[in-house]
């Protein structure tokens, strides 16, 4: 299995490296790739790969930059021509560096725009039934919300309520049917003389009731 001899040759090499960076006090930078494309890499501590290339270009006199470099910048020449293009298209649409177009190209750039007018309204006609269904599916249930409260009060108002209602005097109440009934039931507590609930005479206080 080649990928079992590559783990342990690459232990060994990384192994050696290591000796000749502690015994020789040399600087050395191993970058390995499988047969799969799994990256290793060996780097002295008292260096950085960055520095062994700068090393390297300055003793062979080869630049291993320059076509990297050349490489970003026609990239980059490509993007600015796109991003421009893109621009000119956006102008365009807003009516805008119109004077350069010929009768094809201003005829391709209304059926584009035609095109695109047509699915703006059909996004927009479609947003208005999703909400008009959305507001109908609402309102149907306030709707019901109502009739339930409507149902609970007009229960409420079928059964009898008893309040409770101050007469004359400091002490006296009464309870009243308060459902429109004539009868009313009430009753007076008169204050003893004494603290401690007693007439005069010893007894307790008296207690009046009264049909009202």
């Amino acid at each position: 299995n080649r990928q079992v001899t590559y783990s342990k040759r690459r232990a060994g090499i990384v192994k050696k490296a290591r000796e000749l960076t502690v015994l020789c006090d040399a600087e050395v930078s191993l970058i390995m790739f499988s047969s799969t494309g799994k990256f290793s890499e060996y780097v002295s501590p008292s260096i950085t790969t960055k520095k062994i290339f700068d090393r390297y270009q300055e003793v062979s006199g080869i630049n291993i930059w320059q076509s990297h470099y050349e490489r970003m910048q026609d990239n980059l020449k490509k993007q600015r021509e796109i991003n421009l293009k893109l621009r000119k298209e956006i102008r365009q649409r807003m009516g805008e560096d119109l004077n350069d177009l010929n009768i094809q190209e201003l005829r391709g750039l209304e059926q584009n725009m035609e095109s695109s007018l047509k699915t703006v309204r059909d996004r927009k006609y479609h947003v208005i039934i999703t909400q008009t269904d959305t507001y109908k599916k609402k309102f149907k249930n306030l709707k019901e919300t109502h009739a339930n409260l409507l149902r609970e009060f007009e229960g409420r108002d079928d059964e009898p309520h008893f309040a409770l209602a101050d007469l004359e005097g400091e002490y006296e109440s009464g309870l009243g049917l308060a459902s429109g009934g004539s009868h009313m039931f009430g009753f007076r507590l008169q204050q003893p003389s004494h603290p401690i609930l007693q007439n005069g005479s010893g007894g307790f206080g008296t207690y009046d009731l009264r049909l009202g």
